[in-house]
């Protein structure tokens, strides 16, 4: 994980706004949120594992599945998520013969970030911080 300095750290905006302008911009909502917490993510590459450019949020007034939702913006960083090639060596099996669990668990949640997207990385928070703070 690489932390990254940015003027968005601490601005407060709804949670509805954030979506109308960062979705056009190629960021998700992440699936780890939580009632008072969560991120958007950036995909930057995922040849070898997955590079995200990740803004996380928290939320100040309200919950983040009620409408209106205010959220402050918290320091962006790099991640990056290694995955094991080739089968899921847990070997995860469900209740009927025959099937399995196909979604391998990270070899590394939180792996070395690729140094050769470092500078891409920073340049999309900068196209970010753009869009939000113009």
């Amino acid at each position: 994980m690489i932390e990254l300095s940015s003027g968005i750290e601490g601005r407060v905006f709804s949670l509805l706004d954030l979506e109308t302008m960062m979705k056009p911009a190629g960021y998700v909502i992440g699936g780890n949120w939580d009632y008072d917490h969560g991120c958007f993510d950036y995909k930057i590459d995922d040849a070898e594992g997955y590079q995200f450019l990740r803004i996380p949020f928290k939320a100040i007034d309200g919950q983040l599945d009620s409408p209106g939702v205010t959220v402050e913006l918290q320091k962006p960083y790099l991640l990056s998520h290694v995955y094991e090639n080739g089968l899921d060596q847990e070997g995860n099996t469900g209740n009927v013969s025959a099937s399995f669990n196909q979604f391998a668990e990270p070899v590394d949640p939180d792996g070395d970030f690729p140094h050769i997207y470092i500078s891409l990385g920073k340049s999309i928070l900068r196209e970010l911080e753009k869009i939000l703070l113009d």
